[in-house]
């Protein structure tokens, strides 16, 4: 019975009078089913049966052999380790997975030609899967197993080292590694979904405002502060200890460039060729530059994304912007399309152009990549303009998500879009940061001059990288406080995916450790009425 049950596939191709010669030649019995892939070849070498059936039977054996693995590690471990279910089965017929992970319509017939196979077992899941190996694959086993330096591959490659870091996370989210847990997790006070999501993140940016200089004057600007720039040298040591703190906390690092315009650093060139150097998936939040300029940074090590913004159509971003903004930005993102640059565009949303919001999105179709937008902090220039009212932003919410189904490039980032989601009875998205709020979370922001803050958008310090590492800044109970969503979220379903936003609270004169977000309609608790 323990055969019939292994070899299903194969047994049903034999038949049971085969099948019953097969077991019966032999020493094989039930105690001995590894062998049944031999006599299957001894018998497909004479021409007897079908010449693709050992291999099959062989990988049969592989899917036992990972189902029956006791224990799949989950964590357990201080850097990545192969899965200990994962088995390499070499074979001579392509298609023989789709006779065990496919249905008998979507079932391609056996081709000669050689594959490898990697099966194994998910350690959430228990799932069995079954893939044919890539290059990619056999080059990640083989880094870890022999436990070869990324560095080393990159170089022997001719590689980014960032790239290499890429493809050991993937390994790591398919389940042919297991890698070491990360410790930047929500506390146990969060209300997980049934999957843990957003409750821990594998990824930690370093929201870098390298500079305030800026070649625009935007209305809303929420920062217009003087504050001196780090020289070269001190910021390749900050690049240093959030590399040491990335490994602390078992995280991949990433590097978000920003200003004012980043671009204006004098330094900027040299230290985002340190920040590729060191592996960091790196983006760009600045303003339209030259197609040189681009050039050079993609010679360097292409930018995982490009972030410009816009406020609405041509009028009114050139009102908020500066003459002529709406253009440039517009040619700018052809640059980046040309030269294979993942393009962004955010808007700011306040009253006065929230019903550009929908028209300029379909607008930038076959122009941008995705489309964002953010409610507006009402500080520093912001402090005199205008968020909507707390029902017609909800109505504007519903009518965004409906054109986002049609309008593919507008993303999804708002935490209360959440809310929507809830009313139409869709799972939760990530929020603003994949998990929701992640001020002092799954990022930090870092001022011109070493101030750290929780987020960019309003005033939240928690303390300078000139005077403690990322490692202390981050644990420290200044930080701890803006992870722990207002009071008022709590027994909320979505806290652990939305916590709304704090910077709208805090510039609407609210307390960030008590009030929620006060244009959020969620019915858990009354929220504070203000005048938006």
């Amino acid at each position: 019975m323990e055969l019939e049950a292994i070899y299903a596939k194969s047994r049903a191709i034999l038949g049971d009078t085969k099948w019953a010669e097969i077991c019966g030649r032999g020493p094989v019995s039930g105690s001995d089913p590894e062998a049944i892939p031999l006599r299957l070849a001894e018998s497909s070498a004479l021409g007897r049966f079908p010449a693709f059936l050992a291999d099959l039977a062989a990988l049969e054996w592989a899917v036992h052999a990972a189902r029956s693995e006791a224990h799949v590690p989950d964590g357990e471990t201080d850097e990545p380790i192969l899965n200990p279910t994962l088995s390499l089965v070499n074979v001579h017929w392509k298609n023989l997975a789709d006779f065990v992970t496919g249905d008998a319509q979507s079932r391609r017939a056996p081709e000669a030609g050689d594959e490898h196979l990697l099966v194994w077992r998910m350690a959430h899941t228990g799932e069995v899967r079954v893939s044919a190996a890539t290059p990619e694959d056999l080059l990640v086993l083989k880094m870890v197993d022999e436990r070869i330096d990324a560095r080393t591959i990159a170089a022997a490659g001719d590689l980014p080292l960032r790239a290499v870091h890429a493809s050991l996370d993937r390994a790591c989210v398919r389940g042919l590694l297991v890698s070491p847990s990360t410790k930047i997790a929500r506390g146990s006070d969060f209300i997980a979904d049934g999957s843990g999501a957003f409750m821990r993140s594998g990824i930690f940016t370093l929201q870098w405002h390298l500079t305030r200089r800026c070649d625009l004057s935007c209305r809303h600007c929420y920062d217009r502060t003087e504050r001196r720039e780090l020289p070269l040298e001190r910021c390749l040591e900050v690049l240093d200890d959030f590399s040491l703190f990335c490994g602390t906390k078992r995280v991949r690092g990433a590097v978000t460039f920003t200003g004012g315009n980043p671009l204006l650093y004098p330094h900027f060139t040299a230290l985002y060729r340190a920040a590729v150097d060191h592996g960091f998936a790196i983006a760009i939040l600045g303003n339209p530059t030259e197609r040189a300029f681009v050039e050079q940074l993609v010679d360097i090590g292409s930018p995982d994304f490009f972030q410009v913004s816009l406020e609405g159509l041509e009028a009114h971003n050139d009102f908020m912007r500066g003459s002529g903004h709406f253009r440039r930005t517009m040619a700018f993102l052809d640059v980046l399309r040309d030269l294979g640059v993942y393009s962004m565009v955010m808007l700011t949303l306040t009253e006065a152009n929230m019903d550009e919001v929908i028209s300029l999105a379909q607008h930038l179709q076959g122009k941008a990549d995705v489309f964002h937008f953010n409610r507006l902090s009402r500080s520093g220039a912001g402090a005199d303009l205008n968020l909507p009212p707390r029902d017609r932003y909800r109505s504007f919410l519903r009518e965004y998500l409906a054109a986002s189904k049609e309008c593919r490039i507008m993303g999804l980032k708002d935490n209360l879009l959440n809310l929507v989601l809830a009313e139409n009875g869709e799972a939760p998205f990530g929020g603003c940061t994949g998990f929701g709020c992640g001020a002092a979370f799954n990022f930090v922001t870092l001022l011109p001059d070493g101030e750290v803050h929780a987020c960019r958008k309003f005033h939240s310090p928690i303390g300078n990288i000139l005077h403690a590492s990322m490692a202390e800044i981050y644990d420290s109970q200044a930080a701890a406080q803006y992870r722990q969503r207002p009071a008022a979220c709590r027994g909320c379903s979505l806290r652990a995916a939305c916590g709304g936003c704090l910077a709208v609270v805090q510039t609407l004169g609210l307390d960030i450790s008590k009030d929620r977000d006060p244009m959020c309609f969620s019915r858990v608790t009354g929220a504070p009425r203000v005048s938006l």
